[in-house]
């Protein structure tokens, strides 16, 4: 029987996985897609906002060309992560759910050839972040081939009528890409101005796009509906019919919350945010516990890897001290 299953193999997860390993406590890491596959689906020229010692777990220092690493840099960090020190990570299974009670809990998953496997550990750990599930606008035309939720790269909509939705970092980042690389911009935010977070050096660029006219910009403005070849806009001034080829909806993500409240996972009805330990982050349901942005629930801007990176020693210092005093507890 294991010690433990880690479900999501993003940096938090790995951070769990190595951590345990350090402990000589052992354990599986699953991902329904590639090893740290948000990352990996984040728009190709990505920079972070952050310097690479801040992203660096399990001790090992990650280096970067410039400043602040990026995408490619952090895929290539994580992944000598993983081999470094040699975690199991069984990549494109999905866990589908988990059974039984501290100390024998049974995990169900579905590989891609759609086997459906199961496997034994004393303690499970879910670290799935929340980047799959995006906020949808749910307006009529939503599921049209033309709209996205997630941003790429901006090549394809070269001399494209594009429309992007929302008002941080995300939405200020490919409404610029997009408007460099030839496209007409249309940015649409329901909020009255572009949001505070927006990174100071992302900001004046935006901004200013926006005043010269190069960048069309509609305030206090949502998505009435979505056609084939244009967006129903509802402007303090009415509603306007505006030409569009593609539209991306960058208004954020969310954990499944219906998956952990399946699995006994209890929120906090005023916060919104699950009810973990603080000390050890294990949550209501004894021997399961919660790494990364799962822990701030609803309040996704909370946790980032900067911080999300230290609950791998968290959790596994919990574990492996339950795990030494059970063997103590054993009969000589």
């Amino acid at each position: 029987m294991l010690d433990a299953v880690v479900v999501g193999a993003g940096p938090t997860g790995l951070a769990c996985g190595l951590e345990l390993k350090k402990r000589g406590l052992s354990c599986l890491l699953f991902d329904k897609g590639c090893l740290t596959n948000s990352l990996y689906n984040y728009p190709t020229g990505m920079t972070f906002f952050t310097t690479p010692e801040l992203l660096e777990i399990g001790d090992l220092p990650m280096t970067s060309i410039g400043e602040k690493p990026v995408r490619g840099e952090a895929l290539k960090y994580y992944r000598r992560v993983a081999e470094h020190y040699g975690l199991d990570v069984h990549q494109y299974e999905r866990v589908t759910g988990f059974a039984g009670q501290d100390g024998a809990f049974t995990v169900h998953t579905e590989d891609r050839l759609g086997r459906v496997l199961s496997y034994q550990a004393r303690k499970v750990i879910l670290s799935t972040g929340y980047y799959d599930r995006p906020n949808l606008l749910n307006v009529p035309g939503e599921d049209l081939p033309k709209v996205f939720h997630y941003y790429k790269d901006a090549h394809p909509y070269s001399g494209q009528d594009v429309l992007v939705v929302g008002g941080k970092n995300s939405a200020a980042i490919a409404a610029l890409e997009l408007h460099w690389t030839g496209a007409r911009v249309t940015l649409v935010h329901r909020r009255a101005e572009l949001a505070p977070s927006i990174k100071y050096w992302i900001r004046p660029n935006i901004e200013n796009r926006i005043k010269s006219g190069e960048v069309t910009a509609y305030f206090e403005t949502s998505v009435v509906r979505i056609e084939d070849e244009s967006v129903v806009l509802r402007t303090p001034q009415g509603e306007i019919n505006v030409k569009n080829d593609f539209l991306f909806a960058m208004t954020g993500y969310h954990p499944d919350t219906g998956f952990l409240s399946r699995h006994g996972i209890e929120f906090d009805t005023q916060t919104q945010k699950p009810r973990v330990n603080p000390e050890t982050l294990e949550s209501e349901r004894t021997g399961v516990y919660l790494a990364g942005v799962l822990v701030a629930g609803m309040h996704t801007s909370e946790i980032f890897i900067e911080n999300g990176r230290f609950h791998g020693a968290q959790i596994a210092a919990d574990i492996a001290a339950g795990r030494a005093k059970s063997r103590s507890a054993q009969p000589e």
